[in-house]
């Protein structure tokens, strides 16, 4: 099976369904004849033409507006916010349009929209190219939002959200983009070409919305993480020497409780790690729904690490980013309790 890089797997699924559906066009700034920023649509102008993958204006309310009406009329758009930083002039569209579409209209529109962007930190982007905005959509009811953590996933999701009738917020952790990181900044990374998530099956198949992976079956204390935070958790364990089970959520909204409960249940400790600001961050929701579905199993009160409630420093990048060191401790001291 080939080995992809998340950018290229990105870009296959991109190739794949334009070539099925001729109803999915792509577009963004810089996304046509330049291929993106980090290169995830190369190529498919060259492919499918300036009418099938064009540049838009530096205007990111403006692609989401024009994508909307592209959706209500029948089109398959994916649009391309260059950084999740700078979604914010496109916060209204998102919320206020694409996400109420189908109720304002008693279901006679729906909006079949993706919105790819790049998100988090570890590359030194400072506060402006590093923020973690998920929260932000995951309160929107109308809005599906999903964070893949490898190429396999990235490509598999991808197809899935491409295949919605719904909007779906597609973040892509860009410090994953190249190769999985566990946040030992100052060791040197793995590339895809050498891990097995790097494996990405030719043409299509679809990694179902709403189901999380258990990347590592374990005893002692389940650990909820999504995009990098999973490869973080994972050396956290296993530097700590810990039995923990984690689990890729993939999905934001839907979530899959399921599995989390199961978990939970069976392991009496939970540990929420994500790398967005812990004020208000997804992990206070599940927090709330592993306190309210798991209270009689817990052994010891659910535990977050997150990101400080600050902006995202750039000389103190490795100070804030949650790394294996924050994570086992929190491990350790969860077990203690």
């Amino acid at each position: 099976m080939p080995r992809m890089t998340m950018i290229e797997a990105i870009r296959d699924a991109l190739d794949v369904m334009m070539g099925r559906d001729d109803r999915v066009v792509v577009y963004g700034e810089d996304v046509g004849y330049f291929g993106g920023v980090f290169r995830c649509t190369q190529g498919l102008q060259q492919k499918y033409g300036r009418t099938r993958c064009f540049d838009a204006p530096i205007s990111e309310s403006g692609i989401v507006g024009t994508a909307i009406g592209m959706a209500a009329y029948g089109l398959r758009p994916c649009v391309e916010i260059q950084f999740a930083d700078y979604m914010y002039p496109a916060y209204d569209q998102i919320t206020q349009e694409a996400a109420r579409i189908r109720y304002r209209s008693n279901g006679d529109f729906t909006c079949p929209l993706v919105i790819r962007m790049p998100t988090g930190g570890g590359i030194f982007g400072g506060q402006t190219h590093s923020q973690s905005v998920e929260a932000l959509f995951t309160h929107v009811c109308g809005l599906k939002v999903v964070v893949p953590c490898s190429p396999h996933d990235a490509k598999g999701l991808l197809i899935s959200a491409l295949e919605d009738p719904d909007p779906v917020i597609f973040l892509e952790p860009k410090r994953l983009y190249n190769g999985p990181f566990d946040g030992h900044h100052d060791r040197p990374v793995t590339p895809w070409s050498k891990h097995e998530a790097g494996e990405v099956p030719a043409g299509h198949y679809s990694v179902p919305l709403g189901k999380a992976n258990i990347v590592r079956p374990g005893s002692a204390v389940t650990v909820l993480a999504y995009g990098t935070m999973v490869y973080v958790a994972q050396a956290a364990a296993a530097d700590a020497g810990i039995d923990a089970e984690i689990i890729d959520l993939r999905t934001l909204v839907p979530l899959d409780l399921d599995t989390i409960t199961a978990s939970v249940r069976k392991n009496g400790r939970c540990l929420v790690v994500h790398e967005a600001t812990l004020t208000s961050g997804y992990g206070a929701e599940l927090t709330a729904l592993v306190q309210e579905n798991c209270f009689h199993h817990l052994e010891a009160p659910v535990t977050r690490i997150a990101g400080w409630d600050t902006p995202y420093p750039h000389a103190q990048e490795w100070d804030y980013f949650p790394g294996p060191a924050r994570v086992g401790r929190a491990l350790q001291e969860i077990l203690e309790s």
